[in-house]
């Protein structure tokens, strides 16, 4: 179902809408995200990505957006579900990659660069916006909250998937962030895995809110950090590395020099479906 003033042919962006500025919190955040190779991460939980769009019952032609899409994890299967798809990321690489990720598929997404704080569509343009793992790193999580229920229409819906405080993740990212604190300010990631703080979040944005808690399994085809070229920065995204062994380096940030014993880890999601008014 199109939104008010959008093409039948596909979503189009506005030049009415605000566009994202390069402040230092958004710089800062898309240089976290260009750093080291994200691609065989994306590609671990890509089966729970894919189960995450299914039990969305995503119907062939609905318009949906990718916040935050990094290498198009729920992109593609939505494309495939037949879907009309946009996908965006504050990451140029990203974006590059997605393109090549959908191409393989052969499917037909439209990505492009921006900023999850100031989304470049116009109002109502979605059915259903989803973001795993993505808009939930947003330095400012009220602005994120705001325009992922701006762009989708009324009736439709936007669908989360956020790491949790219990899991591994959440105690990896604690970790973390212990060593390298974020930037003054920003709350914690990982409050975007409590309900209660996606209720105050969504506010009166939306007439319902579904929470539910999963269990995603991510799997390796090595534990070497070296054949996946990652390593940790400042405010890093969620990359898998064991709960202990840092080592401080000259300029301050930190490496990884120990990895899980085994290349499965369990780790939490919580998933929140939202219907706007």
């Amino acid at each position: 179902m199109s939104a008010e003033g959008v093409s039948s042919r596909g979503p189009r962006t506005s030049n009415e809408i605000r566009s994202w500025s390069e402040d230092p919190l958004t710089a800062r955040a898309r240089s976290v995200w260009t750093s080291g190779d994200f691609l065989p991460i994306a590609r671990s939980f890509a089966p729970g990505a894919e189960e995450f769009i299914a039990r969305l019952g995503i119907r062939p032609g609905e318009t949906v957006l990718d916040v935050a899409c990094g290498t198009g994890n729920l992109a593609i299967p939505a494309a495939k579900a037949g879907a009309r798809v946009s996908g965006i990321d504050i990451a140029p690489n990203l974006i590059a990659e997605a393109h090549l990720e959908a191409r393989a598929a052969g499917v037909a997404v439209a990505f492009e660069v921006g900023d999850a704080e100031s989304l470049p569509y116009v109002q109502g343009q979605f059915d259903t916006t989803v973001t795993m793992f993505g808009a939930m790193f947003a330095f400012r999580p009220e602005r994120a909250a705001a325009e992922l229920t701006r762009v989708t229409r009324p009736g439709g819906r936007v669908a989360m998937a956020n790491w949790t405080f219990e899991g591994f993740v959440g105690q990896m990212l604690r970790l973390h962030t212990a060593v390298v604190p974020p930037p003054q300010g920003v709350p914690s990631s990982l409050e975007w895995g409590k309900e209660a703080m996606v209720r105050a979040r969504f506010g009166d944005k939306v007439s319902s809110v579904i929470c539910s808690r999963r269990t995603l399994e991510l799997s390796f085809p090595s534990c070497s950090p070296t054949a996946t070229g990652l390593r940790s920065r400042p405010c890093a995204p969620p990359i898998p590395k064991a709960p202990a062994g840092f080592a401080r380096t000259s300029r301050g940030t930190s490496r990884n020099t120990m990895w899980p014993p085994t290349a499965a880890r369990r780790w939490s999601e919580n998933i929140s479906t939202f219907r706007p008014p």
